[in-house]
């Protein structure tokens, strides 16, 4: 369901399926997503949703509890290129004020070295 990278001490999280709609796989994606957010090196996760079309409630409540898991590690959650339906979403639910939502997975990066290096 993901594909995972590191890019300078961030787990990088790509989504393979551009529908994330169907209950089995949702219950998979969840398990996996916090299995890696339960790892000591993955401290730090950046979601690519590049590929994502469609996105369930369902699934938008395994980010939520995946926040939750990563932020109790004292760790950072970031999402990056959103197609603009997907990010209307998280708009209208109010999301984007729980998430960090960034445009690009560059800017992304640079979110977290600054957050890593005491810089705001």
């Amino acid at each position: 369901r993901i594909e995972t990278s590191q890019e300078n001490g961030i787990t990088v999280v790509t989504f393979i399926e551009r529908k994330i709609l169907e209950a089995a796989h949702i219950l998979e994606l969840g398990e996996e997503l916090l299995q890696l957010a339960e790892k000591d090196e993955n401290k730090h996760l950046l979601l690519d949703f590049s590929s994502v079309e469609f996105l369930s409630s369902a699934a938008l409540n395994k980010l939520i509890i995946l926040d939750k898991k990563v932020k109790s590690k004292s760790g950072q959650l970031k999402l990056c290129n959103m197609m603009p339906e997907i990010r209307e979403v998280f708009v209208i639910t109010r999301l984007n004020q729980l998430f960090d939502i960034v445009d690009t997975r560059e800017e992304a990066m640079d979110g977290f070295h600054r957050a890593t290096q005491g810089v705001a």
